[in-house]
């Protein structure tokens, strides 16, 4: 009698627990958990083949009798060298991972489409702008940028944004993050600011000294820094963020007429971010949180968008700018260079395969359309090279032939390219030299870019008296409010109070240079902590 009554309660708790999980009453059958459509993935699968099972084969295409057990001498081996199934199936396994990308190892893909919504044809005579209502399919990859391929979405840092539309004139990638500034002006500090970011040589741990030596030896980091450390620089996931191209391009109309131009995309639902407790909880109980969050709401038909905007300058605005406008550690003011609608994107289709689909999926700021071209920018100069020298390392040589990368409504594109490590469209019988007689690919006078005049004496310059903290100061004093400051402060103590107290005090000076008053909360905090420092020195205030 007692065990039936225990067996009773016991079913009667696990029905508690189920109609828990559906958010139902109970109504006396056994409920249990939904799961969410990333879970259900392999089930959704099945249902589409409706439980048919095609042949097993192997690579070249031969039918598996017995996949079950390789092939040995007897029932307690050896091995025999001639079992196929076994080398063909480890010979693979063992070359199925390709080098994870140096930065943004880890990311979510999507695709579906950008369509315009305003005219912008007299800036730009990308035929991706071309008529109000013309739709372009895009594929975006979002993505943490420091950590390694198993790390967790919701960390600290910053996240990449980058979209590639396969436009009628070929691919253009459009590869930002989701701040409109960035730590440094010169890429030749690239390659020191990300083993800041990374590991240390001799321990193989993140390191504070690293990451703050570095970061207060380079004043004009200050700007990006202050977005690292408050609210956005822990999104919600990747709905809930801007994107932005974050440098200065070029934009030429169908008259060769120029203007400066800086895009932007508008999350449609909303900045939402994670504050630093529930980020590191999160890290632990579900680190592909992000990852999850877009697939899922793909899934569902919840399709997330955003607004496309663009800013525009004149050559002689920008003589006249306050800041160098090329500059990417600042801003252009809105007040005064204004957002201007373009268009909309609507992320409507998950990767059916990660691999082939996202980890495959190779952007690279020099691909370009007639009509958008590079400016002076240093930092995007530098990358026009870097991003596509690492997808040759990464990739091959012929990565843009892999279906994610090929130029949609070019693929049999056209060019003078042979062979190579893995060519898949290697171009039939036509001439692989130029000029010819044999009907080889011919230019295209239209997408001729206007001419435009550079002077100057050829020097390494090292920015000096250019104003690091002024922007700084207005995101600390106009942006934030007290709440907002509060954490920042929090967030860069918890941070700090990690590295040598040498460097811990010229950071804080750095920050005395925005604002006293973030200098002196910076230092009560770390005193708090036990740190004795003596920090405040010449400020923006004094």
């Amino acid at each position: 009698m007692q065990s039936s009554n225990c067996q009773a309660a016991r079913l009667n708790l696990l029905k508690i627990a189920g109609n828990f999980y559906n958010g139902k009453k109970s109504t006396g059958k056994m409920a249990y958990p939904v799961r969410d459509p990333a879970s259900e993935q392999l089930n959704d699968y099945k249902k589409k083949l409706k439980g048919e099972a095609s042949v097993l084969l192997t690579a070249n295409g031969a039918p598996i009798a017995e996949k079950k057990a390789s092939l040995t001498v007897g029932p307690r081996g050896p091995m025999l060298i001639q079992d196929f199934v076994y080398l063909d199936e480890m010979s693979h396994f063992a070359r199925e991972r390709i080098p994870e990308r140096v930065v943004h190892a880890k990311g979510a893909g999507a695709f579906g489409y950008f369509e315009v919504t305003h005219d912008i044809t007299k800036y730009s005579k990308a035929k991706v702008f071309s008529s109000i209502g013309k739709r372009t399919p895009i594929a975006i990859r979002c993505s943490t940028v420091g950590g390694e391929s198993g790390s967790a979405d919701t960390v600290r840092d910053p996240r990449g944004f980058a979209v590639k539309f396969y436009t009628e004139e070929g691919i253009w990638d459009l590869v930002g993050n989701n701040t409109p500034i960035f730590f440094i002006k010169d890429p030749l500090f690239f390659p020191s600011f990300i083993h800041t970011q990374k590991r240390n040589p001799a321990t193989h741990l993140k390191d504070a000294d690293m990451f703050w030596d570095f970061i207060s030896l380079r004043p004009e980091t200050t700007h990006q820094v202050m977005f690292l450390f408050s609210d956005r620089g822990i999104p919600d996931g990747y709905r809930h963020m801007n994107g932005y191209g974050s440098h200065t391009f070029k934009l030429v109309n169908s008259k060769n007429e120029m203007v400066y131009c800086k895009f932007h995309y508008k999350t449609n639902q909303g900045i939402k971010n994670i504050l630093a407790q529930k980020a590191a909880e999160l890290s632990a109980s579900d680190p592909d949180y992000s990852i999850r969050d877009l697939y899922n709401a793909i899934s569902k038909g919840q399709y997330p968008t955003y607004i496309l905007y663009i800013q525009v300058m004149t050559a002689e605005q920008a003589k006249t700018l306050k800041w160098n406008p090329f500059d990417l550690t600042k801003i252009w003011p809105h007040k005064d260079y204004p957002l201007i609608p373009v268009g909309k994107l609507v992320l409507d289709r998950n990767p059916e395969n990660y691999f082939a689909d996202v980890e495959q999926m190779a952007f690279d700021p020099a691909h370009m359309v007639p009509g958008i071209e590079p400016s002076p920018d240093k930092m995007l100069q530098g990358r026009l090279f870097a991003y596509g020298d690492t997808h040759r390392h990464r990739l091959g040589p012929n990565h843009l032939q892999l279906p994610v990368n090929c130029p949609y409504k070019a693929i049999s594109t056209m060019h003078y390219q042979r062979d190579g490590n893995m060519s898949i469209h290697n171009h039939g019988g036509a001439p692989n030299y130029h000029p010819n007689s044999f009907s080889g690919p011919k230019e295209c006078p239209a997408a001729r870019s206007p001419p435009f005049y550079v002077s100057g004496d050829v020097d390494r310059y090292d920015p000096v008296d250019e104003d690091d903290f002024g922007q700084a100061a207005v995101f600390w004093k106009k942006v934030l409010d007290e709440p907002a400051k509060e954490r920042l402060v929090q967030n860069m103590v918890a941070s700090l109070r990690n590295a040598s107290t040498f460097i811990v005090e010229r950071a804080v000076r750095n920050f005395a240079r925005v604002d006293v008053d973030l200098s002196q909360r910076l230092t009560d905090g770390l005193r708090k902590c036990g740190m004795h420092i003596n920090a405040l020195g010449k400020s923006a205030n004094l």
